[in-house]
């Protein structure tokens, strides 16, 4: 027996899956997501081409089961589209979360850095929608009057393609995308004013926002949206538990580590506050999360696969391994890609292995301010490079409590848009193995503490 249906609209990939009564995620279909072409700081692709691969991945996967069961979905996060209302057709390009032309907005706005994040819990930067938009419409003045007007609309890659299904009925986005786009003030979850001021958008061109779950919106497809969330928000949803003292550490093209915030709790000093998604009775769950910037290109060099725990702590070099500037809570961009010593006459796999170690110092650091915050019993890893034993083996080390797991499933916002699709219980079926810390790392910890007598000189 199916439960729900997932589908994961991620930027390099589409995905649908089924989930069963017994809370297995299986019958995943994948076809790869329309080519995204970077040119002069633009990352584009087409629209129509994802809208098209979608409906072929979800059609595919319901021709596994004759059951019609309600989807989950979710979506990347900030990428965006101006259509037509008419005829459905683009203006723009389907404009990705990677495009840099709002960095324009950011330089212009930067005295308004701390309003921005106090509203938004979020940093100023050009991933999200609001500065490329607020280019875009001082760029062409006339489309701002047409999208006053409602001839055309605007809205994430969800908002588009739910806008689609719906025959052109709704035109809708969920808290945890519209949370995403420097534009929503996250305490009210509503479109904020002072926002929308400061990046010049008209509070009325953008779409409803609802909760992530209990739509009940019926498709022209015969299927019911039942949730809709962020990818992130998805794959967080089923890794941890909203009411638990866990965290998860996420290490993929880039890094996260986040916690649910306790109720009545509040974000470290600039730690992001992550709104991960809002229940159908409208309750939202907050978390706090730090973050590692672009650290697979970072490692991308090397033969990091080859790397062991005993390889760690060769010298006393020091490394900062995130090569576009330190993320969450430092937002430092005139600190990135750096060693305390130079290392060119180095061997790569000493290289590799010292990048490592500024990953495992990095996560551990995260980890120490949201245990001393909030308190965490167990952590759990996830993402691509979290396979890779030294890492494992360092964060377990470094860890200021004594529990680490490491979660093997792939397509965990697949399952996380599923489960909240069919009410089923949150992170329930989560697999997770405990990281064997019975190999030691001599002076692992030790060289730690150094790391971080080195990071706090270069922040003053």
């Amino acid at each position: 027996m199916i439960s729900a249906i997932a589908l994961d609209l991620g930027t390099t990939s589409i995905k649908a899956g089924l989930l069963s009564k017994d809370g297995t995620l299986g019958g995943v279909v994948a076809r790869a997501a329309p080519e995204v072409t970077a040119e002069g700081g633009r990352y584009e692709s087409d629209a129509l081409a994802y809208a098209a691969a979608a409906e072929a991945v979800l059609a595919e996967c319901l021709a596994q089961t004759m059951a019609r069961p309600p989807l989950g979905l979710c979506s990347q996060r900030s990428s965006f589209l101006i259509w037509e209302r008419a005829s459905g057709r683009p203006v723009t390009p389907l404009i990705s979360w990677q495009d840099g032309r709002g960095a324009e907005s950011c330089e212009a706005l930067r005295g308004k850095e701390d309003v921005i994040r106090d509203l938004a819990g979020l940093p100023l930067t050009a991933y999200y929608l609001a500065p490329k938009l607020r280019v875009l419409l001082r760029a062409n003045p006339s489309w701002r009057e047409r999208l006053v007007s409602g001839e055309w609309l605007l809205g994430t890659l969800d908002t588009f393609l739910i806008w689609r299904w719906t025959g052109g009925k709704h035109h809708l986005t969920d808290a945890s995308m519209a949370a995403r786009t420097l534009l929503m003030d996250i305490y009210s979850q509503q479109w904020s004013p002072v926002l929308c001021e400061l990046f010049d958008v008209p509070r009325r061109v953008l779409p409803e926002i609802r909760p992530s779950s209990g739509w009940a919106l019926q498709l022209d497809n015969g299927l019911v949206l039942q949730a809709s969330m962020a990818d992130q928000s998805a794959a967080l949803i089923a890794s941890i538990a909203v009411d638990q003292p866990e965290a998860l550490v996420n290490l993929g093209t880039g890094g996260f580590v986040i916690r649910y915030i306790p109720n009545g709790g509040i974000a470290p000093e600039g730690y992001l506050r992550t709104l991960v998604w809002q229940d159908g009775a409208g309750r939202a769950h907050f978390a706090s999360e730090g973050t590692l910037n672009s650290i697979a290109a970072a490692l991308a060099p090397y033969a990091v696969d080859a790397c062991r725990a005993e390889d760690l702590v060769r010298d006393d070099i020091f490394c900062l391994a995130e090569p576009s500037g330190l993320g969450a809570p430092y937002f430092r961009g005139d600190l990135g890609l750096s060693f305390s010593t130079p290392v060119d006459r180095l061997p790569a796999q000493r290289v590799a292995a010292l990048l490592l170690e500024g990953i495992i110092f990095r996560v551990a650091r995260i980890l120490e301010d949201l245990h001393r915050e909030f308190g965490i019993e167990r952590v759990y890893l996830s993402g691509r490079l979290s396979g890779l034993p030294c890492l494992q083996q360092g964060i377990a080390r470094c860890a200021p409590f004594a529990v680490t797991y490491r979660l093997p499933q792939a397509d965990t916002s697949l399952d996380g848009a599923a489960r909240l699709a069919a009410g089923a219980p949150l992170a329930d079926g989560r697999r997770a193995e405990i990281v064997d810390i019975s190999q030691r790392v001599p002076g692992l910890p030790e060289k730690y503490a150094r790391w971080k007598v080195w990071l706090d000189g270069l922040l003053r």
